[in-house]
């Protein structure tokens, strides 16, 4: 009988996982599973309207370097009562293919009014909305913000995640007070510990020492 439960348990783990990974990546959920996960690409509430090439499961998939420093920052907001959501982590290069075929498709525009309202679909490549490489794809990059704990409601960051405009610059300054906090408070957490941002996503932060730093991957979030 303890030779079965052994072998039950220790076949667990890979049939919850789904897949094998690439050596060098993790499942977040096996390294700090209380951060909170909504993979936007896995369902239709994203700016294309419909699920992404490449998005298999509910799952998120990072460098094991990127999953340990994601922990010690949960660690850190949950102290203040606050918890990590993830909109998206490793992005597979399908999936960035999927979105540069869409932006060529002028006349589908089914989530221009919650995504891009200001800004012509005909721009989105030049004002650097969407490209043909991803540091997504490299995997340690994240779409991130905070909730709080007890409710388990998204701080107000002034704008949605994934809007394509101004309102999500950081630095921003038409958004409230308490909101540029928000902002900043999500920043100053992820700088200290090891990532950097990008100048026009208040969400999207990148591993300074990534690990694959000019290798973009191509396998199923699964």
């Amino acid at each position: 009988m303890k030779k079965i439960i052994c072998f039950v348990i220790f076949l667990y783990p890979l049939i919850f996982n789904g897949q094998k990974l690439p050596e060098g990546f993790v499942y977040l959920e096996n390294i700090a599973p209380s951060v909170k996960i909504e993979l936007r690409y896995l369902s239709d509430n994203n700016f294309i309207g419909k699920p992404i090439d490449g998005y298999k499961r509910n799952c998120l998939i990072v460098t094991l370097e990127t999953a340990n420093l994601l922990k010690k920052i949960q660690q850190e907001v949950l102290k203040k009562g606050l918890n990590l959501k993830i909109f998206d982590a490793y992005r597979p290069q399908q999936a960035v293919d999927h979105f540069v075929k869409w932006a060529k498709i002028l006349n589908d525009t089914i989530k221009k009014r919650f995504y891009y309202p200001t800004v012509a679909k005909s721009k989105l490549f030049k004002q650097g909305y969407i490209a043909s490489k991803s540091g997504h794809s490299r995997g340690s990059t994240v779409d991130i913000t905070l909730v709080n704990f007890k409710t388990n409601k998204e701080l107000d960051m002034g704008s949605t995640y994934d809007f394509f405009g101004i309102q999500s610059h950081p630095f921003f300054k038409g958004i409230s007070k308490k909101q540029r906090e928000n902002r900043m408070l999500l920043r100053k957490v992820m700088l200290k510990n090891g990532f950097k941002p990008y100048e026009n996503e208040w969400w999207h932060f990148t591993l300074i020492k990534e690990p694959f730093p000019k290798t973009y991957f191509n396998f199923f979030v699964n």
